[in-house]
């Protein structure tokens, strides 16, 4: 467990431990998630990262792509079609 401090702004410190594990740098953001009673925050960019992801393997069930190697051979007959067109 990990302790900080509030300042009169409403600041805390995030301990070096917990941005470590979050993968924290100056300038990041984070969210504040409020579940069942309890505050917790997050890395706004591995929200964003995990949401990008969920999304894709969504689109890529609707494109029928069933493993990597369909996703590899469909960006490769795209790149023919367009240099054929060039």
């Amino acid at each position: 467990m990990e302790l900080a401090k509030l300042t009169s702004k409403g600041q805390i410190t995030i301990p070096k431990g917990i941005r470590s594990k979050l993968k924290l740098k100056q300038g990041d953001k984070v969210f504040f998630i409020e579940e069942k009673g309890k505050i917790y925050f997050q890395n706004a960019s591995q929200i964003a990262l995990t949401e990008f992801q969920e999304a894709m393997v969504e689109q890529a069930t609707k494109a029928n792509f069933r493993s990597e190697e369909d996703i590899i051979h469909y960006i490769r007959d795209i790149r023919h079609e367009i240099n054929r067109n060039e």
